[in-house]
C-alpha cells in the first residue's frame, strides 16, 4: 500500500463510502504479512516511496510465487530481481500480469501506470555490451520507481569518441548511472564531464585480474573525479534506488 492508496482508503472511510470494518480488513496485513518463510513489508512504499522489491535469487520458485501472489493482491506494482527464466515462466503461469525482462532477469507486474516523480532524466551509461544485464537492471528499476530514463550503451574508454559525441545527453541528465567492468574507468571520465551526481556501478565483467569486479570497484572508489559515488559489484538495483532518491522532489 502506497500513500495514494492509503489516502484514498481514509477518504472513503471519512465520507462513509467504506465501512470501518472493511477498512480494517484491508489494513489487517499492516505493517507486514507473515508467510512463515517471509515477512512481506506492506509499509515499505509509505516509508521509502516504493514497495518492497523481491530478490528472486536464492529463493525457490514456490516461495517467489507465494510472495508475488500476496503482493499482487494489494493492487500495486510488483518487482522481482535476479529471477532465472525457468522460475519466471512458473511465476507468469501462476500469477497473471507479470512480464519478464530476460537480459536483466527482472519480473515486473505493472498493475497501475507508473507516475513520473523524478524532476529530471536518469541517464544509464554502460561501458560495453557485456555490461548490459546490470545496466538494464538499473534502467528498468529506475523506470519502475517513477523516473524518465535515457540509455547510452557501449561507450567505454577503449573508444572514447563514442562517449564524447554524446556530451549533450550527458549534460542534460539530472543523475547519471555509469556501469563498467574491466578496470572501471568510465565513471571517472563521465564524472569529469558533468556537474550532476554520478553513481558508479562496477560489474563482474573482465579477465582474471579483474577479480570478479573487484578491480573495477577499487578503481571507482579511488576516482579523482568529484561527485562520483559507488555501489556494490553488479548492483544495478541499488544504483537505481539511489538515483531515484536523488532525482525526487522532497516535497
Amino acid at each position: 500500500m502506497d500513500r495514494e492508496q492509503l489516502a484514498a482508503l481514509l477518504a472513503a472511510v471519512q465520507s462513509g463510502t467504506c465501512p470501518v470494518d472493511e477498512a480494517l480488513l484491508r489494513l489487517r496485513t499492516m505493517p507486514y504479512e507473515d508467510l512463515g518463510f517471509a515477512k512481506i513489508d506492506h509499509h515499505r512504499a509509505l516509508r521509502n516511496g516504493f514497495p518492497e522489491v523481491v530478490l528472486g535469487e536464492g529463493k525457490r520458485a514456490e516461495q517467489v510465487i507465494a510472495i508475488a501472489e500476496r503482493m499482487a493482491a494489494t493492487g500495486g506494482n510488483v518487482l522481482i530481481t535476479r529471477l532465472d527464466a525457468v522460475a519466471a515462466e512458473r511465476l507468469r503461469a501462476a500469477v497473471p500480469g507479470f512480464a519478464y525482462h530476460d537480459v536483466p532477469r527482472l519480473a515486473v507486474r505493472r498493475a497501475r501506470p507508473v507516475k513520473i516523480v523524478g524532476r529530471g532524466t536518469v541517464l544509464v551509461v554502460s561501458a560495453g555490451t557485456a555490461d548490459l544485464p546490470v545496466a538494464e537492471e538499473a534502467a528498468v528499476v529506475a523506470e519502475m520507481m517513477g523516473n524518465t530514463v535515457d540509455r547510452l550503451y557501449d561507450v567505454g574508454v577503449a573508444g572514447l569518441h563514442r562517449l564524447l559525441e554524446q556530451r549533450d545527453r550527458l549534460w542534460a541528465a539530472a543523475v547519471l548511472i555509469v556501469v563498467a567492468g574491466m578496470e572501471g574507468a568510465l565513471p571517472s571520465v563521465v564524472g569529469g564531464l558533468v556537474e550532476r551526481p554520478v553513481i558508479a556501478v562496477p560489474t563482474s565483467v573482465g579477465y582474471g585480474t579483474s577479480l570478479g569486479g573487484l578491480a573495477a570497484l577499487l578503481g571507482m572508489l579511488n576516482t579523482c573525479a568529484a561527485g562520483v559515488v559507488v555501489v556494490n559489484i553488479d548492483n544495478g538495483f541499488g544504483a537505481a534506488a539511489a538515483a531515484s532518491r536523488m532525482n525526487r522532489d522532497s516535497a
